[in-house]
C-alpha cells in the first residue's frame, strides 16, 4: 500500500525504547489502515525533493563555513541547533538527567541538550533540541536564514533569497 502522508510529530519511547511516528495522511487511505494497528509494517519513507533540497543546502553552506572558518561542519551546525532552533523544557529528576540526554540524543545529530537550574526541588531543567528533520518551514526558515547571513558575512557567495524560499516552499 502506498500513502501519500506528512510527518506531524515524533518523540523517543522510553518503556519501548523506540521512537513514535506520527503522521498525517492525505486522501481516504485512513479505514484501510486499521488492520495495521498494533502490528509490525515495514516503512519506506521518501521525502519531497524540495524538502530535502532545504536541509541539503543547509549542509552544502555548513561545509563552506567549516572551510572558511575552520570549525567541523558538525560543530556548526549544533552551534546554529542550540543558538536558533526548536526545545522543549522539561523538567526531569536530577537522577535521570544523564539517561535522559543519552537518549535524546540516539535521534540524531541535531538533538542536543542543555541544563538549567528547575525551580523543583530534585529536579534539572532539560532543554531538549530538536534536529531540523522536525522542523516546520517557519523554524528552517529562521535556522538557514542566519546561516545565509553567517555566510555572507564571511564572504561565503549564496542563493538569491527568491531560490531559498523556493527550497523551503514544501516544508509545510
Amino acid at each position: 500500500m502506498k500513502i501519500e502522508a506528512r510527518l506531524v510529530n515524533m518523540h523517543y519511547d522510553f518503556i519501548q525504547k523506540g521512537t513514535k511516528l506520527e503522521f498525517f495522511c492525505y486522501g481516504n487511505e485512513t479505514p484501510n489502515l486499521e488492520k495495521y494497528l498494533g502490528k509490525k509494517v515495514n516503512l519506506e519513507l521518501k521525502g519531497d525533493k524540495r524538502s530535502v533540497g532545504a536541509n541539503g543546502y543547509l549542509w552544502v553552506l555548513l561545509g563552506e563555513l567549516q572551510e572558511k572558518l575552520k570549525i567541523p561542519k558538525e560543530e556548526l551546525y549544533r552551534h546554529y541547533i542550540s543558538d536558533c532552533g526548536s526545545y522543549e523544557v522539561l523538567p526531569i529528576k536530577d537522577e535521570a538527567v544523564s539517561r535522559f540526554i543519552e537518549s535524546w540524543s540516539l535521534n540524531g545529530l541535531g538533538w542536543l541538550c542543555d541544563t538549567t537550574k528547575s525551580k523543583f526541588k530534585g529536579y534539572t531543567n532539560v532543554l531538549a533540541y530538536y534536529g531540523t528533520s522536525t522542523y516546520s518551514k517557519e523554524e528552517m526558515t529562521v535556522l538557514l536564514e542566519q546561516v545565509v547571513q553567517d555566510c555572507q558575512e564571511q564572504g561565503i557567495p549564496t542563493k538569491r533569497k527568491e531560490e531559498i524560499e523556493s527550497l523551503l516552499e514544501e516544508l509545510n
